[in-house]
């Protein structure tokens, strides 16, 4: 795996609606720039050796960074990719859509529900909104929520910029009733 930046982007909500939020609302989201593993291959049937080499390592190296960089535990969470225009959006899916992946960030951060996912193809600069939700139960509304993101100079045309990102809370000012009183 060769990663040619790490960035991180923090996001601290201290007021929503004319309202004070307290505790503040804390979203982090930790992208790395990395080679497509599948680059210059052509259509590459079998994407299993490539994952192998990649998915874990990168789900061990982002997992503890994003969490680190939210600095509190995290109620909600979510992963991406963007592919650049020389790769497949199943280049994306392959690395973040595998539990060599995922299990790391559901263990760091003491979950059990899937992680949410955005995958799409991008030039430099792509923006990308990172689906989060709650990490023990993805029906809880008030931690259904997206977080903006991109990386100025990714992906280049034969990288992947893959992110994980994590909340500490839910929306603020969330007041929408829980799902149970519609059933």
């Amino acid at each position: 795996m060769n990663i040619r930046k790490i960035v991180t982007y923090v996001e601290v909500t201290t007021a929503e609606g004319g309202r004070p939020v307290d505790p503040a609302a804390r979203i982090a989201v930790v992208a790395a720039v990395i080679d497509n593993p599948w680059a210059g291959q052509g259509f590459v049937q079998d994407l299993g050796p490539g994952i192998d080499a990649t998915a874990s390592d990168l789900g061990k190296l982002l997992a503890p960074e994003v969490l680190e960089a939210l600095g509190e535990p995290a109620e909600a969470y979510g992963k991406a990719a963007i592919v650049g225009l020389d790769g497949e959006v199943e280049h994306g899916s392959a690395l973040i859509h595998t539990l060599k992946f995922g299990n790391h960030f559901r263990e760091a951060a003491n979950a059990t529900t899937l992680l949410p996912a955005v995958e799409k193809r991008g030039g430099v600069g792509a923006v990308f909104d990172i689906p989060l939700k709650h990490i023990t139960d993805a029906t809880i509304r008030s931690h259904h929520q997206t977080v903006e993101m991109r990386v100025a100079d990714a992906p280049h045309p034969d990288e992947i910029v893959i992110a994980l990102a994590a909340a500490s809370r839910g929306r603020p000012q969330q007041r929408l009733a829980d799902l149970s009183t519609e059933q």
